[in-house]
């Protein structure tokens, strides 16, 4: 693969079969620029989920940028500070182990109906996965004041001074992403 490429991280309980992550995958296929666009299946534990994604960043041969949503927005963050690259966060999970810390236990794929078991043990792993500190200047944040899941205020405030876009209303699915791909995409150099 060469040229820049987009990382795509689903959220907790999520997949590459999510519609956004399908939406801008389909978009950039349509574009020609399929092989620009990786999803992986991200595995429920956080260590794992962050080796997945740094053997994916360790195989490309051009410059990455990160979108995350959700909890995949608290990881790309924490990849984005370790590894000097850019991210798109969408509704990003900025207290992921506040957040999470209240679903340990027997939890369901979104997509697939796979269950699996989120523990204690997972909420410690998302807490020594926090990005100590954010250079804003490597962000693009997009949230809806709407989202019932998370306050939108959060990320406005730990992202502060990076792009923001912020947009009345909506909810945690982010309901105005598919008007905010030409953004999106011209972030992440393709």
């Amino acid at each position: 693969m060469a040229g820049p490429r987009i990382l795509y991280l689903h959220g907790f309980c999520s997949s590459p079969a999510s519609w956004k992550a399908r939406l801008l995958g389909d978009h950039l296929a349509a574009a020609g620029l399929a092989d620009r666009f990786v999803c992986p299946t991200l595995p429920p534990a956080p260590f794992a989920a962050i080796a997945d994604a740094e053997a994916l960043l360790a195989g490309g041969d051009g410059p990455t940028t990160l979108v995350g949503s959700s909890l995949g927005g608290y990881y790309a963050a924490w990849l984005a500070e370790k590894h000097d690259l850019r991210a798109v966060l969408i509704n990003p999970a900025v207290m992921a182990p506040v957040l999470l810390g209240g679903l340990v236990g027997t939890q369901t794929n979104f997509h697939s109906g796979e269950k699996f078991e989120f523990t204690t043990e997972h909420v410690e792993q998302l807490r020594s996965l926090e990005a100590a500190s954010v250079t804003p200047a490597r962000y693009l944040l997009l949230v809806e004041t709407g989202d019932a899941v998370l306050d939108y205020r959060r990320a406005v405030e730990r992202y502060a001074g990076s792009r923001q876009i912020v947009i009345e209303g909506g909810d945690h699915s982010f309901t105005h992403f598919p008007e905010l791909m030409p953004q999106i995409i011209e972030f992440c150099g393709l």
